[in-house]
């Protein structure tokens, strides 16, 4: 066990295994895999079982439903078409993207569809990668027109009309009105999706054949994919989405024939991913490395820096702020960071026990991903109990709590 300046203390290892546990042993929690290491020190903690009736053990190697830490990850295939000058920050996206040329949009958020104005400008490859491009999900707007049509023609995932391929996909968003003059507001989610299919333009292949030669293999995510095989569905435990009123586990997605077990018809960069603590490790130890891995070179470090710094305007980050802080019925307190890089939260205030500075982001899945560069610092923590309840985002917050107490500086 670690010691010293580069380590976690024996006592607080001891108390961050007995709060783990003390969530699988509520009922509430059927199994978890945590992971965190500082420099070269890495440990490993798996407990419960995969499904809440018992079951086989959680393992190391346990596949899980990223959903929305996908996004710190897919956004690395547009980084790579950065550093390679095939996209620039403040070139159009129309180029590629002729869908979102000539936008119109909406005099106000809850108007009718047809009551807009021009844009004023076009859309740019940063207001997409910084999820400014004038759509998205927003939790405060929930059921006015705009909204209700998102969700009707299939643009957002998990929902009752499913996704389109991305080519239909895109003819379907550009037929709606922005919600926001380009760049000027920060919204949830749409654009994360949107930058899968504008990689897959730009560079002639698909999104997941570019995510995995550029991304995955280089750096050994052997298990992150958009779809889970048959011959590893072994290691996919059922997505539970508990009732908010009786705590009852309904499942939400199973393995065998669920959701994932098949390519997705549109692989989403927004929460498409099926991903280990392991392959997840290997990822935010790259970007703590400043872009390298094992020698090789992924990202540069300008990209790295690009991504993990805040990128919102004090005016952009109040929405930003809002979708946390004023919606604590669906993030359950998670999300207050103060800023947003590319693809990523990135806290730029003291409001827990984390370091400015820290980057990553959580998932409705039940997991969370982050880097702590002050403190040299990596903690992923996944289930697969959905924030339907309070129950796996309350199990994050203790895993960081207790965690940031172990280090032993």
């Amino acid at each position: 066990m670690g010691h010293g300046n580069s380590g976690f203390s024996e006592a607080g290892l001891d108390r961050l295994r007995e709060v783990l546990a003390r969530h699988v042993d509520s009922g509430k929690i059927p199994g978890l895999v945590a992971l965190f290491s500082r420099d070269d020190e890495t440990h490993v903690e798996a407990i419960g079982t995969m499904r809440h009736d018992g079951g086989a053990p959680m393992r190391r190697d346990t596949i899980f439903r990223m959903a929305s830490t996908s996004k710190p990850v897919s956004i690395a295939a547009a980084m790579v078409l950065l550093d390679e000058c095939r996209l620039r920050l403040d070139d159009p996206v129309q180029e590629w993207l002729p869908e979102l040329a000539d936008r119109q949009v909406l005099r106000r958020i809850d108007g009718p569809l047809d009551d807009t104005v021009p844009a004023r400008r076009p859309i740019t490859v940063r207001d997409v990668l910084t999820s400014t491009f004038g759509l998205g999900m927003d939790m405060t707007s929930l059921g006015t027109p705009i909204m209700n049509e998102v969700f009707a023609r299939g643009l957002t995932p998990n929902l009752p009309t499913p996704m389109p391929e991305p080519d239909e996909w895109m003819r379907r968003l550009g037929e709606l009105p922005l919600m926001h003059q380009p760049g000027q507001h920060w919204q949830y989610h749409l654009s994360n999706d949107l930058i899968g299919v504008l990689v897959a333009r730009v560079s002639g292949q698909s999104f997941e054949t570019f995510l995995r030669e550029r991304i995955f293999d280089p750096l050994g995510m052997k298990d992150t994919a958009f779809h889970v095989p048959d011959d590893k569905l072994d290691r996919l435990p059922p997505l539970y989405a508990p009732d908010p009123q009786t705590g009852e586990f309904l499942v939400w997605d199973e393995a065998k024939g669920g959701r994932w077990n098949l390519p997705p018809v549109f692989p989403g960069g927004g929460g498409g991913l099926v991903s280990t603590a392991d392959d997840y490790h290997a990822y935010f130890r790259m970007l703590l490395n400043g872009g390298t891995h094992g020698g090789a070179r992924i990202l540069s470090r300008p990209a790295v820096e690009l991504m993990t710094t805040n990128r919102l305007t004090p005016e952009q980050n109040a929405a930003r702020d809002a979708m946390a802080r004023d919606n604590v019925h669906i993030s359950h307190g998670q999300g207050q960071h103060g800023g947003w890089g590319l693809g990523m939260a990135v806290r730029t205030y003291r409001g827990d026990y984390a370091s400015v500075g820290q980057f990553g982001w959580d998932g409705g899945s039940g997991s969370a991903t982050y880097a702590d560069p002050a403190k040299r610092l990596t903690g992923i923590l996944l289930t697969q109990v959905g924030a339907s309840t309070p129950d796996s985002m309350r199990l994050i917050h203790d895993f960081w709590t207790t965690l940031y107490q172990a280090i032993e500086d």
